[in-house]
């Protein structure tokens, strides 16, 4: 990796599911040549994604990319790199909250919901049903009172019998305070502690570094990627991106199917 002075350095965060990843979990190797270009020359590139840790790390695996940090669950955890941790990283910042009254509000507007407590270790305890593959492994099925009070990174919930666009006018009408909510492609809805969001995951993670904020930029596709797109020196949207997500960004690049990362970051930084 090529030394650059902290001024010439670039904060480089990518979003991982129809950002690096095409939706059906595929990785192109023309994003992997240039997401590893882009590092060596000396730039921090790392994932910023609603994924817990064990599903992130995977992903940085198959990038060949060694980021000093990651950014997990949606902002509410920061990993810094640490030869000595069994998985290369360790917790530099951690954001908890109560999930017991969203909880029970959102349990009265969407019967039939399935929903998931994570804690600050990645173990995630689940009232209902899952897709296989969509908690981490280490998961553990109980009662739906026993995910109150307990002390969460973030809360998942799933509504099968609801359409995107319904469950989203669900969710509006829940009216949810003291959390930052953001709903994904399905009837997902991702709830992170009050203020947390990719942005605030990744200011840490720039304060840390000491890089300049005009030197940032990121690529996202989803709602849960508004914020840091707004946060960002440079925010770009992938090309499938719903409408609220490409009007929060800067440019618009290709689709994920198309290998939009790819061409956003030989655009950014020619080689």
């Amino acid at each position: 990796m090529t030394d650059l002075p902290v001024e010439d350095r670039w904060l480089v965060a990518l979003d991982i599911d129809g950002t690096v990843l095409h939706e059906d979990g595929t990785l192109a190797d023309r994003v992997v040549e240039a997401v590893q270009r882009v590092a060596a020359a000396g730039h921090e590139v790392m994932l910023a994604t609603g994924r817990s840790v064990s599903l992130t790390l995977p992903i940085l695996e198959r990038l060949g990319l060694l980021s000093e940090h990651v950014v997990s669950a949606n902002g509410a955890i920061v990993l810094g790199r640490d030869p000595e941790a069994p998985v290369g990283y360790s917790r530099v910042h951690v954001d908890t909250f109560d999930p017991s009254e969203v909880l029970t509000t959102i349990r009265e507007h969407l019967a039939g919901a399935s929903y998931a407590v994570e804690d600050e270790e990645g173990l995630f305890r689940y009232a209902g049903s899952f897709p296989d593959g969509a908690l981490a492994a280490n998961s553990e099925q109980v009662a739906f009172d026993e995910l109150l009070g307990l002390p969460a990174t973030r809360v998942v919930v799933i509504s099968p019998d609801h359409g995107t666009e319904e469950f989203l006018a669900v969710v509006d009408r829940m009216g949810l305070h003291q959390v930052t909510y953001n709903v994904g492609w399905t009837a997902w809805l991702d709830i992170a502690p009050d203020g947390v969001n990719k942005a605030t995951g990744l200011e840490i993670v720039r304060e840390r570094l000491g890089i300049p904020r005009e030197n940032t930029l990121v690529i996202g596709d989803g709602r849960n990627d508004i914020d840091m797109l707004r946060w960002a020196g440079v925010g770009i949207a992938m090309g499938q991106a719903p409408d609220e997500v490409i009007a929060a960004s800067d440019r618009v690049t290709g689709t994920d199917l198309e290998d939009g990362v790819a061409t956003a970051l030989d655009e950014a930084f020619p080689a």
